[in-house]
Parts: structure tokens; C-alpha cells; sequence
């Protein structure tokens, strides 16, 4: 997988096989690993900011993108994104 960019739409698989449409909202480097903040194309089309639902995908070192799969993970992450937000 090429760089992935902020605003970028992709498609993930569920574990449930089901298709969805991702946009890329933001994207952030913690100790050498990059994660990215995604939210469902359709709930960005259909919800006001604060009713979007976002979650976090983690970058390998091969371009693939995985599960964060500790809540240590997630909670740093979701910080470091937090941080971003209100440099804006």
C-alpha cells in the first residue's frame, strides 16, 4: 500500500465480510509506528462532527494496516489525536 494521505477513501472489510468506505481524517507518529484516524464515508456524508464515530488503525512496516490491539495502545494514540485536534 502506497503513503496514505489525510482525506483519502478507502475500503475495509468488517469481520463480518461486509465492505466500508473510510476517509482518512488524521494521521499521527508514535515511537516509530504510524496510526491513522478513519471515520465510515457515510457518517461523515450524514452526521453533524460531533456524532462521527472514529477509530484508529495502525500502520505496519509493510504499508498494511492492522487492529490497535492493547487499550494502552489505543489510549495513546487517542491522546496524540487529541493533541492534534486542538492545534487546529
Amino acid at each position: 500500500m502506497d503513503e496514505i494521505k489525510v482525506g483519502e477513501v478507502f475500503t475495509i472489510t468488517d469481520e463480518s465480510d461486509e465492505e466500508h468506505s473510510v476517509e482518512v481524517l488524521s494521521k499521527v507518529t508514535l515511537e516509530n509506528t504510524d496510526y491513522i484516524a478513519v471515520s465510515f464515508v457515510q457518517d461523515i456524508e450524514e452526521e453533524s462532527e460531533d456524532d462521527i464515530d472514529i477509530f484508529f488503525l495502525k500502520i505496519d512496516k509493510d504499508g498494511d494496516l492492522s487492529a490497535i490491539e492493547s487499550d494502552e495502545e489505543f489510549d495513546r494514540v487517542s491522546e496524540a489525536y487529541d493533541a492534534i485536534l486542538e492545534e487546529d
